[in-house]
């Protein structure tokens, strides 16, 4: 039982919770280095194959599911158990201390780093208990928590203390950072994210075949996907026709799209636009990629049609040179596939390379090279889309052979080599990029991130402070007043406050003509206040009794002294 409780107490210390937030941080790095299986676990297969030294050691260390691995787990859990093991204890003790009383009026108060002293002459008639009364509620007035001890007494003092807020601030702030920590495990667990491209006029349906690529949380389940469906009516492009230097740059995208929350629901007009993302069905979707896609019919060599619509093309380069890839598998007797580029305003140098002059469709030119053969898709295997491996295909057309490439404006259309069939450019549309996440836990880890930093700021500054007063009667009828001030932990601010508490004092009792001498000898304590052997005298007599029995006010900072240090 010893071993358990001390090993609780070093899990749920401070220092061990900082050392757990470090290594989080440090344990998510190799979720950057290397391929991650949720992401794209085609991507890990391959990578594996590409490495076969160190492949395998990394996946039986988990390194390609970093943050769904069991050490990085444990590390998040550690984390978890520890940030509550901090606040819980301390919260209970915080609220303990709310509720009592400010502690007892210290025997000394010149080892304060903070104190002074005040003298209410005695034609003020105003008694050590109703000085005591007033200064209790000055110091209430400023916001402190009053004790009036031994009222009716010979000495009578009031013990104040405020700056709860700091410790309200720090618990806030830990418990937000624990807020945050479930909050990213709820969008970890139930998130999800995809991707899709749309070309006009296409229409993507919230189901897991209507994504392009899909990122599922740990305990994804389909029945969270809401039916709901995006169709791309129109996409357009606004471009720069102005600025010297940056003429055909992209100044805005918008795209019109008709939405329905459900197959019942009535369609709705709405528009998408880069920083300004759909929501729908609890998820939000952003714009995230936009180019051509050159519409094709594609006939095979019995002159059926094998493909027909838009082909996506690849972003390669500036003023929307693009890259297109087209497999057409259907094609009889030979598949067919094709290879090149689009350029949506084309121009050839004297050297006969073509090239893009500008963004705009003034001149689109498709310009391919074809091939036949097996695409290797009957098998199973998964292939990228954008791009095409012609190993174990044979050339049809090409610049390096006799029936050279294949180059088409609209409406054209290419009759392939050896009768494997035709090719027709019918057109161009545009399409988008879109990322569609899922996140439940992101608003509450928000508003708990915004709760953090909320209360790092209070604890930063707002100061625990305690203030003590203490009166006396003379024998001459004087009221000696002495005051000292204490904080918890560092406080450059505290001789302000004392000042200030002196000058309320001061203005209270009528007061401000009375000037401050320098602070009287290190042995000079509270018992000043019942001193019982005033002086009457002048000259050195007077002298002898303002050492002895100070008649003046004075303030005395004795901050950094040994004593001071000690009662802190």
């Amino acid at each position: 039982m010893g071993m358990l409780r001390w090993a609780w107490t070093q899990l749920t210390s401070m220092r061990t919770a900082l050392f757990l937030l470090l290594m989080l941080a440090v344990a998510a790095v190799p979720g950057s280095l290397f391929p991650q299986r949720p992401a794209n676990p085609s991507i890990v297969t391959q990578y594996i194959k590409d490495n076969p030294d160190y492949g395998k050691i990394l996946d039986s260390l988990q390194l390609y599911d970093v943050y769904s691995s069991a050490w990085f787990s444990a590390i998040y859990i550690l984390l978890f158990i520890s940030l509550i093991g901090c606040v819980v204890p301390r919260a209970i003790a915080h609220y303990k201390a709310m509720r009592s009383q400010p502690p007892r009026t210290p025997a000394r108060l010149s080892r304060l780093p903070e104190y002074g002293t005040l003298v209410i002459p005695a034609k003020a008639g105003i008694p050590a208990s109703e000085a005591i009364e007033d200064a209790a509620a000055l110091l209430k007035k400023r916001g402190y928590r009053v004790d009036v001890r031994d009222r009716d007494g010979a000495r009578p003092s009031v013990g104040a203390e405020r700056g709860f807020l700091r410790e309200v601030g720090n618990l806030v702030f830990h418990t937000s950072l624990i807020g945050v920590l479930v909050s990213v495990a709820i969008g970890g667990l139930f998130g999800y994210s995809g991707q899709r491209i749309l070309v006009e006029g296409d229409t993507f349906v919230n189901t897991l075949v209507g994504y392009d690529q899909f990122t599922p949380g740990t305990n994804f389940q389909s029945s969270q996907l809401q039916p709901y469906s995006v169709q791309l009516d129109k996409f357009q492009i606004t471009f720069d026709r102005e600025s010297e230097g940056k003429v055909g740059q992209p100044i805005d995208f918008k795209a019109d799209v008709t939405t329905k929350e459900s197959p019942d629901a009535p369609a709705k007009k709405d528009v998408l636009k880069v920083n300004d993302p759909l929501t729908l069905g609890g998820t939000s979707m952003y714009l995230t990629g936009n180019g051509y896609a050159p519409v094709v019919t594609i006939r095979d060599g019995a002159g059926n049609v094998a493909m027909q619509g838009p082909v996506v093309a690849k972003l390669q380069g500036d003023n929307y040179y693009s890259s297109a890839v087209i497999k057409v598998p259907d094609a009889k007797p030979e598949q067919l596939a094709f290879a090149g580029f689009f350029l949506p305003t084309a121009f050839v140098t004297d050297e006969g390379v073509s090239f893009s002059g500008d963004p705009e469709l003034f001149n689109p030119q498709l310009t391919l090279n074809s091939y036949y053969g097996d695409l290797g898709l009957d098998d199973g295997a998964p292939q990228n889309v954008f791009e095409l491996d012609v190993k174990k295909l044979t050339p049809l057309n090409a610049r390096n052979l006799d029936a050279g490439g294949i180059t088409l404006a609209p409406g054209a259309s290419y009759t392939l080599p050896d009768g494997k069939g035709s090719i027709s450019f019918d057109g161009v549309k545009r399409y988008v990029g879109v990322d569609i996440h899922h996140n439940p836990g992101q608003l509450y880890a928000l508003i708990f991130a915004l709760l953090a930093v909320a209360g790092l700021v209070t604890s930063l500054y707002v100061n625990r402070r305690r203030v003590w007063v203490r009166t006396g009667t003379h024998d001459d009828g004087r009221t000696m007043v002495e005051y000292g001030l204490l904080a918890r932990g560092e406080d450059h601010r505290l001789a302000g406050e004392a000042a200030a508490i002196r000058r309320l004092l001061a203005g209270a009792w009528d007061l401000e003509d009375q000037g401050s001498q320098s602070a009287p000898s290190g042995s000079a304590d509270n018992d000043r206040a019942d001193t019982s052997n005033p002086g009457t005298g002048t000259g050195a007599d007077t002298e002898q009794d303002s050492a002895d029995h100070p008649a003046a006010d004075f303030i005395q900072s004795t901050a950094g002294s040994s004593e001071s240090k000690k009662d802190q």
